[in-house]
């Protein structure tokens, strides 16, 4: 129960930035209708109100989705995003929103990021700014630019995620080290060949997000 609310909370407060970055996202991408979309961890609401844009939206993840009542032109499928099962070229988009940062260390998120450019012929992978100074999941500043020992010292009792959910041990173990931002050099060498665009707040001063672009 705690962790949906964490999740409402995060959608409520994030609601505007998402709106925007999927103008973003239309605008730089230009889906069409006759388009094939891959999105790697992503859930029926990215979509709401905007499955007409393509023909089919394909969305994976690590454990099983519940199809909406009128799924449409949803498909769904259980998949690792650092290894997908499909061929080269299989989709006309790939797209992520703020997965990249849960897949685990360096290498794999390297190995993710192979496999959207492998997947598709245009790419958007959205996820936030290693030195944007509020971490979104801790919903706390500075916390993230701490040493990993640190963090799991202070995650339940001085961040604002510790605070509402109040985990144990093991939680906030699982927490820590689910998380690895990346910084725009990092984003730079593992999407060879993309655009780094930097989602900016605070009247332009600082950079939220980095989103990997690859156009036609």
């Amino acid at each position: 129960m705690k962790q949906e609310f964490i999740h409402r909370l995060w959608k409520v407060i994030f609601k505007i930035f998402r709106k925007k970055r999927f103008a973003m996202f239309v605008n730089r991408v230009q889906p069409q209708a006759h388009d094939k979309i891959l999105d790697v961890g992503g859930y029926p609401s990215t979509w709401e109100g905007n499955q007409h844009l393509v023909a089919e939206i394909h969305i994976a993840n690590v454990h099983p989705i519940e199809p909406p009542a009128a799924p449409g032109n949803l498909r769904f499928l259980v998949a690792d995003g650092c290894a997908m099962p499909q061929a080269d070229r299989s989709f006309d988009i790939v797209f992520s929103n703020s997965v990249i940062e849960h897949v685990g260390d360096f290498e794999r998120q390297k190995a993710f990021a192979g496999e959207m450019l492998r997947l598709g012929g245009r790419l958007w992978v959205q996820t936030p700014a290693q030195e944007f100074w509020i971490e979104p999941h801790y919903m706390t500043p500075f916390i993230h630019w701490l040493p990993v020992a640190w963090r799991l010292r202070l995650a339940r009792n001085f961040s604002v995620w510790g605070w509402l959910t109040r985990p144990d041990a093991k939680q906030v173990s699982d927490f820590v080290h689910d998380i690895r931002l990346l910084n725009h050099a990092e984003m730079t060498q593992i999407f060879p060949g993309c655009e780094i665009l930097r989602e900016k707040v605070c009247l332009g001063l600082f950079t939220k997000s980095y989103i990997a672009v690859r156009t036609p």
